[in-house]
């Protein structure tokens, strides 16, 4: 169905201002739009769209001239290219952040379970992109949000070796008629993404009666901000033939071979069993100042096999949000420390009105790398290495972490930031709140303008060994 359009008239596809069947024609027209806003191509009677997807309806209609439709090809169909707008915001220091995930194209469960991958519509439609970065301002027309970059971007080879994996573990858990259990942590590059509110109206799925949240397949945060930042790095407001090939760990005939997953984890077969300073040895990594992240050092020397120095800043780690945490298990099953993340950003928490949209949904939802090292004699520290496995956060876990992000937006709104209102580890809540800065000086900005010491999230420790001892089970 064709929109209604207040507009004349739309053009012939022979009188457009640019090639329609080519994407370089179509990406160099779309520079005409960077700088400037919708309201300088719009009648004054234009009827704006409202929403996320408003603006990019509105793109099509104003700028490139196209009429809103339902076909399910790609948008620029004689070019295989997909548009996409996609907001920033700015941060603290004036930098473009990406402000959410790439949503590509709604999930139905009842036609995915017979779509494989090349003939998919997110491989059909998504595979060559035309995104549209604007600067989303609250409470500003869609008419008046400004476009600031415009990248033509083909998903490299690489990464679709790990999206086609990615969909492949999505339909398959919906064959199962597990869609209901769907998680962004299942996943690396791919996710599927809720839509809606709690409350919506949930779809039937195949094989089960349990109906389902309703989902899209998309970009997850991670990936996205690679791709503003290697935009920023190259320093024009326009970048054709995306790449990025900065510190990989694996090659394309690597990921062709076998999985993500089966070819991190292979690495760490050699040395199960074996003493922390032996495999610190091997892999040639000085540990004889004894430094306190000795194990993490261990860690990634075994999974980097020399390819980057720090995996959790490696191209694939940081495309899929994924992160590497170490684990030391006493020989009498405790976990002394608590586990810890980032600093919590105020301004973040406060500005967000949606769990599924903050920071820490996206860290605590992301998947992990847990390498755990157990000590053989009680009080020796002959610790060895015992495990290494991946690990999603489980749904009911998430419920919990929602209400902790809660709890730590009403206090911050509240302007009580200190360690008399934060959840504590003595709570037994999963999750707490403590300092982690270096110097208790340290300030961070918040919404009342005063400014507060830095506390930080963490896991509990109880929580910690709760993972472990479950991971345990699962082997015997």
């Amino acid at each position: 169905m064709v929109s209604n359009m207040n507009c004349n008239s739309c053009p012939e596809k022979n009188a457009l201002p640019y090639d329609a069947a080519n994407a370089t024609s179509i990406f160099e027209y779309s520079k005409g739009l960077l700088g400037k806003t919708l309201r300088e191509f719009a009648d004054k009677g234009y009827e704006r769209r409202k929403g996320k997807g408003g603006i990019g309806q509105m793109v099509e209609n104003l700028y490139f001239l196209l009429e809103t439709n339902n076909n399910p090809e790609a948008d620029f169909s004689q070019a295989g290219m997909e548009l996409k707008c996609t907001p920033l915001k700015l941060g603290k220091n004036k930098d473009y952040l990406v402000k959410e995930r790439l949503v590509c194209n709604m999930i139905n469960y009842c036609d995915v379970v017979n779509e494989d991958f090349e003939h998919s519509h997110f491989y059909l439609k998504c595979q060559l992109m035309l995104l549209l970065f604007y600067l989303y301002r609250k409470g500003y027309d869609n008419l008046d949000l400004e476009f600031v970059f415009s990248v033509l971007w083909k998903l490299p080879e690489k990464d679709l070796l790990i999206i086609r994996h990615d969909y492949e573990l999505i339909v398959d858990k919906i064959k199962r008629g597990e869609a209901h259990l769907l998680s962004e942590g299942d996943t690396m590059y791919l996710g599927a993404c809720r839509k809606g509110q709690k409350g919506d109206s949930l779809m039937a799925q195949p094989n089960s009666e349990v109906n389902a949240p309703r989902r899209a397949f998309s970009l997850k945060m991670a990936y996205m901000r690679t791709v503003l930042q290697y935009v920023v790095n190259v320093g024009e407001k326009a970048v054709a033939n995306f790449g990025l090939s900065e510190n990989p760990l694996l090659t394309s005939q690597d990921l062709s071979k076998n999985s993500f997953d089966e070819i991190v984890l292979k690495r760490f077969k050699p040395y199960m069993g074996k003493n922390y300073e032996a495999i610190a040895k091997d892999k040639k990594v000085d540990i004889s100042n004894n430094p306190k992240n000795k194990f993490a050092m261990i860690a990634n020397a075994v999974v980097a096999s020399g390819k980057c120095s720090n995996v959790n800043r490696s191209e694939e780690f940081l495309k899929a949000g994924l992160m590497m945490k170490t684990v030391r298990v006493q020989a009498d099953g405790i976990i002394k420390e608590a586990m810890s993340f980032e600093n919590i950003d105020y301004m973040e928490v406060a500005e967000c009105g949606n769990w599924y949209e903050s920071r820490l949904y996206e860290l605590y939802s992301s998947r992990f790398l847990f390498v755990v090292f157990r000590e053989r004699h009680k009080g020796k520290g002959d610790y060895e290495l015992d495990d290494a496995f991946f690990w999603t956060m489980p749904q009911s876990d998430l419920e919990c972490a929602e209400v902790y992000w809660e709890h730590i937006k009403k206090n911050i709104l509240e302007s009580h930031i200190s360690e008399d209102y934060w959840w504590k580890a003595c709570d037994r809540k999963k999750f707490h709140v403590r300092p982690k800065a270096q110097k208790a000086k340290d300030i961070a900005p918040t919404p009342d303008g005063k400014g507060a010491k830095k506390f930080c999230y963490w896991f509990n420790n109880d929580y910690v060994r709760e993972i472990v001892e479950q991971r345990q089970d699962e082997k015997r």
